[in-house]
């Protein structure tokens, strides 16, 4: 047995017993499929943190955290009698082999973005296979609002609703900022929010065209504005400034200063 099937073994024994009816964790015991997904979702956040913070050992720990809610989530469907963990890897590692005919099978693919889109196009079959004829019914509801956005577009292009090119999706930004702009002050708050709506899923849909992942992108100009904002706070506090007393021009002052601190790092 190798050192990968053995951890793999003792992880699934140790569910085992943390489920077990007598000598088992009483939480555990109590927890469901529903009450568990919070944290798998939560988890797979905590490992998007650790490869942004760079940081192999705290990877390491994420992915097992991880790791240990499929392991959990197996073990419920085991213990319904529907399929078990083996059952999970045995489906992923068929899945991958009639995804990657190019590596498999005698399939040629020369770049990624032909693969993309041969796996749009697998998925496709497999999908109308099952049954399921709708393009967009199975995108899941729990996915963050931008990365959900951006799986739709890409699931409705890929039966063929789209722009030609970036130029369209580009335009239908600007469509969509004059569209809000006529809206705000002339009318209501909920039209205003729909029109915002409508802002946010063209800038996904260009962003796709440019390569871009939306909810990555969001991500890291939050980490940008924290970085700026703390610095402000920072140099607000060396020089004796509460930020409640300051004004706007003071604030422009903080904010250039810390973006110069930037680029003297």
């Amino acid at each position: 047995m190798s050192g990968a099937e053995a951890a793999m073994t003792r992880l699934l024994a140790i569910m085992a017993q943390l489920r077990a009816p007598e000598g088992g964790c009483p939480w555990d015991r109590e927890q469901s499929f529903e009450t568990i997904a919070p944290y798998t979702i939560e988890e797979a956040y905590e490992v998007a943190d650790a490869i942004a913070s760079g940081n192999p050992a705290r990877l390491r720990s994420e992915l097992g955290d991880l790791l240990f809610q499929v392991v959990f989530h197996a073990r419920l469907a085991q213990e319904e009698g529907w399929f078990a963990f083996a059952d999970v890897a045995a489906a992923i590692a068929d899945k991958l082999t009639s995804r990657h005919p190019h590596v498999f099978a005698d399939a040629r693919i020369s770049h990624a973005t032909e693969q993309s889109a041969a796996w749009e196009a697998m998925k496709v079959q497999e999908r109308r296979a099952a049954g399921e004829r709708a393009t967009l019914a199975d995108v899941p509801l729990a996915l963050p609002a931008l990365s959900r956005a951006a799986k739709l577009g890409r699931r409705a292009a890929s039966v063929g609703f789209d722009w030609p090119d970036a130029t369209g999706a580009r335009a239908k930004v600007s469509e969509e900022l004059g569209e809000l702009d006529a809206a705000v002050g002339a009318e209501t708050t909920a039209r205003q929010a729909e029109e915002l709506g409508d802002l946010l899923f063209a800038i996904v849909n260009w962003a796709r065209y440019l390569q871009i992942d939306p909810e990555t992108a969001l991500r890291s100009a939050n980490a940008k504005f924290e970085v700026r904002f703390a610095r402000m706070e920072a140099l607000a506090e060396a020089a004796g400034q509460p930020l409640t007393g300051l004004d706007a021009p003071a604030w422009d002052r903080l904010w250039v200063a810390a973006k110069q601190g930037e680029k003297g790092q």
